[in-house]
């Protein structure tokens, strides 16, 4: 086997994975066409048919899924065996690739961004945020970001951060316009900004207090799926928002939102980094928890 056999296995089990060319070049770091063209070409040495493709969809034939079946435990014995290498390295260097929630991303890791790319200028940081649940190992992900309840068992989680509050908020207008609800169960006469998961269903408010938990479905004219466009919506006194404390406090210092039904928003458990349980974990990811630790997030 020589270096472009090895290049064209390892981007046909990246194809086969996502399912999509363009996926998948955004992955290898080249264009869709180019991994195309590498697939005719290795299906035309193999003599095997190994990706049906339309103009809607790339699937793996079953040939291609046997192959896939055995391709990628030997990929990742090769891509641990090369991370390895970082250890002999002055300079550890490689792709650091990891799947996150929009709010973890914002409040947690962009302020650590500068100082580790700093600290190591030959790794690349690939941060994707996805609020949905993600197979990171389907997607080619070193590690993810997620609530602790939405851990898949076979994962390594480690905490990150402190616990985490989502607190209701409205604005001073919507408050003088409508007055402001004082137990959960009177957010049905009010105006929500609800929230839509990836998945399509719409988040239910969850309040708790002196043991009693609730679950609100809001009503509202505004849905979305987005924290800072929630956020703006209550700053517009369109209606109450359910947000994460931490990006609501500045405007609550400022008084331009204000706390509502506080009692009943207790802090939870934080978000957590996880990544699949393997003998080697790759050097990047290793320095990049270091560098979580040293920053107290851990």
């Amino acid at each position: 086997m020589n270096k472009s056999d090895l290049s064209e296995l390892d981007a046909f089990a990246c194809v086969a994975r996502h399912r999509s060319f363009s996926k998948a070049a955004l992955e290898c770091g080249v264009s869709a066409s180019a991994l195309s063209h590498a697939m005719r070409t290795l299906e035309t040495r193999l003599a095997v048919r190994l990706l049906n493709r339309t103009t809607r969809s790339v699937t793996p034939t079953e040939a291609g899924l046997q192959l896939l079946q055995h391709l990628e435990p030997a990929l990742r014995e090769i891509g641990e065996a090369l991370d390895r290498l970082n250890d002999f390295r002055d300079t550890p260097r490689g792709t650091l690739r990891l799947n996150v929630p929009r709010p973890a991303a914002r409040l947690l890791l962009a302020p650590l961004f500068a100082r580790f790319l700093a600290a190591y200028p030959q790794i690349r940081l690939e941060v994707v945020t996805d609020d949905g649940l993600v197979d990171i190992v389907a997607g080619g992900f070193d590690a993810g970001i997620r609530f602790g309840e939405s851990l898949a068992q076979d994962m390594v989680a480690l905490p990150l951060g402190p616990p985490v509050r989502l607190i209701v908020v409205a604005s001073p207008m919507y408050a003088a316009r409508r007055g402001l609800p004082r137990q959960p169960q009177e957010l049905k006469q009010h105006a929500c900004v609800g929230r839509r998961f990836p998945s399509g269903a719409v988040y239910a408010w969850e309040f708790s207090k002196d043991g009693e938990a609730l679950s609100i479905a809001v009503d509202g004219p505004l849905l979305l799926d987005d924290d800072e466009l929630i956020l703006r919506a209550a700053l517009d006194g369109i209606g109450l928002a359910y947000v994460y404390e931490a990006q609501a406090q500045e405007s609550i210092e400022q008084g331009r939102l204000l706390r509502v039904l506080d009692a009943w928003c207790p802090p939870m458990s934080g978000f957590f980094l996880y990544y699949p349980s393997r003998r080697q974990m790759p050097a990047t990811l290793r320095l990049f928890i270091a560098m979580l630790r040293d920053s107290g997030y851990q």
